[in-house]
């Protein structure tokens, strides 16, 4: 792929950006990773992660399942979000949204915090908030940002205005953290495309943030669906309703787009030809994920030129559309596949991800918060990567990433299994460099290693493993290095009382068992199938 690159100013005097690796096999796995380095800072690093980089997207109308209400809280939720918290000491961030936002209205009169209204066929018609749900929202940790999406299909700026004006009386401008109005708006009936919805949108975030007394850029624009076309310099791909072509046709001539949002999903089930490929096997890849996040590259380019290097965000995603796929999307293999899209999107400078969570019987939830047709309350294994991200950040705000291994290609684009990554997307590693530690420029303070290689619980045969060679990037030949790791028996695991992060299970929502460090002296850190690893010094 060709993409435009955005360099990233850092304070180093040395910038590099090749990474090297040498591999071992032996007749039926890969067996040694040899990182190489050089182990400076790379020129393609980010700039300084954002601390709620691992966020959330709830569904609208299931919200209060989610948190409970004032009379009621939901303790079990509030726990896993306070397990984040205390890992950045940020709260991570909360998109309230999804499709049911283009249906959700304002009710000044209502007593009830949330009330969704059934039509006779089971199907949900429309959702209206009271008073109270700004009560139900303040039940997440203290100091959560919230982006609060707004009706847009509906036409209804009225309503629009109502359901702004209440959130920003009873939540404020210290949580409130921008609004978005639609949710995937070129999915519409409407037909939209970048013109129409912009001469809506536009003077809508004019005059909301007139009557709100709002005097800077507080809206998320785009919250787009469809995948960037390939290749991206071709009228069709051109002619594309994305965030950079709202912005080309004025969006933001009002000065009040702060963020733009677009939305990924890797697989789908909404459909059988779509259904046939979303399995584990090709979900657990990280070819196949940098591949298709790196579809996103020319425009993350442009959003961040135009509105700045915190700008774009994947505002909802998860690994496949239409509530996720039994037995893929509640695995431990989405953990994995959790961990290295949040960390790849970041190093191709995605400031914040938003996981969806919607209704509590949607398979690629991180928990259900309450009882559902397809469960009981409970935690999911793919929790516990927002866990290794969060502790990965921890309290630094000076921290960059990069990806070591497979790495970059000339363009831009990640080092694909065509293109010449000899572990055919099984091993990623990422660094993480802190301006605030001693050797800043010349190695990082962390490494992430994964191990992709997909080992199920049933499988017969002995655990593959690999051994990383992280010398280079030690700053001492007799480093000692702390490892924390996060296993499961398999890919294939649903529960989360067998998934463990530093050898603690989360699954009664708060940390089980004593935390489990171990030490490695001689630079050799032994990675098994299906598994991960947090090195620090």
């Amino acid at each position: 792929m060709r993409f435009f690159k955005l360099s990233t100013v850092l304070p180093c005097l040395a910038l590099v950006s090749a990474r090297h690796a040498l591999l071992s096999r032996d007749d039926t796995n890969l067996s040694k990773l040899t990182l190489s380095g050089p182990a400076s800072l790379p020129i393609d690093a980010t700039p300084p992660l954002n601390p709620a980089l691992a966020s959330f997207s709830i569904e609208t109308t299931s919200f209060e399942e989610f948190m409970g209400n004032q009379s009621y809280p939901n303790e079990f939720s509030q726990n896993l979000f306070e397990n984040l918290k205390e890992r950045t000491g940020v709260p991570a961030e909360v998109r309230i949204g999804g499709i049911t936002a283009d249906s959700t209205f304002w009710d000044p009169n209502q007593e009830a915090a949330l009330y969704n209204f059934i039509g006779s066929t089971g199907a949900l018609i429309n959702t209206t908030l009271g008073p109270q749900f700004w009560n139900s929202v303040k039940l997440l940790p203290e100091g959560t940002k919230i982006i609060m999406t707004l009706d847009l299909e509906s036409l209804n700026y009225t309503g629009a205005l109502d359901m702004a004006e209440a959130a920003w009386t009873g939540l404020g401008s210290r949580q409130i953290s921008r609004f978005e109005i639609g949710n995937e708006p070129d999915q519409y009936y409407l037909n939209l495309d970048a013109q129409t919805y912009t001469a809506m949108w536009e003077p809508w975030t004019v005059n909301i943030s007139k009557a709100l007394g709002i005097d800077y850029p507080q809206f998320q624009v785009g919250a787009t669906a469809k995948d960037p076309l390939w290749p991206y310099s071709t009228p069709q791909a051109d002619a594309q309703f994305d965030c950079v072509s709202a912005l080309a046709a004025g969006a933001n001539d009002g000065h009040t787009v702060m963020t733009c949002s677009e939305h990924t999903y890797q697989y789908s089930v909404c459909d059988s030809t779509r259904a046939a490929v979303a399995t584990l096997t090709n979900l657990v890849n990280h070819t196949r994920l940098a591949e298709y996040l790196d579809l996103w590259q020319p425009r993350i380019h442009s959003v961040r030129t135009q509105l700045g290097p915190d700008a774009f965000v994947i505002g909802e995603f998860n690994s496949v559309s239409c509530g996720g796929r039994a037995s893929v999307s509640n695995t431990f293999g989405q953990a994995m596949w959790l961990l290295d899209t949040t960390l790849y999107a970041a190093s191709i400078n995605v400031s914040r991800v938003y996981v969806h969570q919607g209704g509590p019987p949607a398979h690629y939830n991180l928990w259900y918060p309450v009882d559902s047709q397809n469960g009981p309350i409970q935690v999911f294994p793919s929790y516990s990567a927002y866990l290794f991200v969060t502790e990965a950040i921890g309290y630094s705000r000076s921290l960059h990433l990069s990806n070591i291994f497979p790495g970059r290609q000339a363009n831009g684009s990640s080092v694909t299994t065509a293109g010449g990554d000899p572990s055919a997307g099984q091993i990623s590693v990422y660094g993480f460099w802190d301006e605030q530690s001693a050797d800043s420029c010349d190695y990082p303070t962390k490494l992430a290693l994964l191990n992709l290689e997909l080992y199920n619980q049933t499988d017969s045969y002995p655990r593959p493993n690999i051994t990383i060679d992280i010398s280079a990037y030690l700053p001492k030949k007799t480093q000692e290095v702390m490892v924390k790791r996060l296993t499961a028996p398999g890919a294939n695991v649903l529960s989360a009382e067998l998934t463990t992060w530093a050898g603690q299970t989360f699954a009664s929502g708060v940390a089980e068992g004593k935390i489990v460090e171990e030490t490695v002296s001689n630079g050799q850190v032994i990675v098994e199938a299906s598994s991960a690893a947090l090195v620090y010094w």
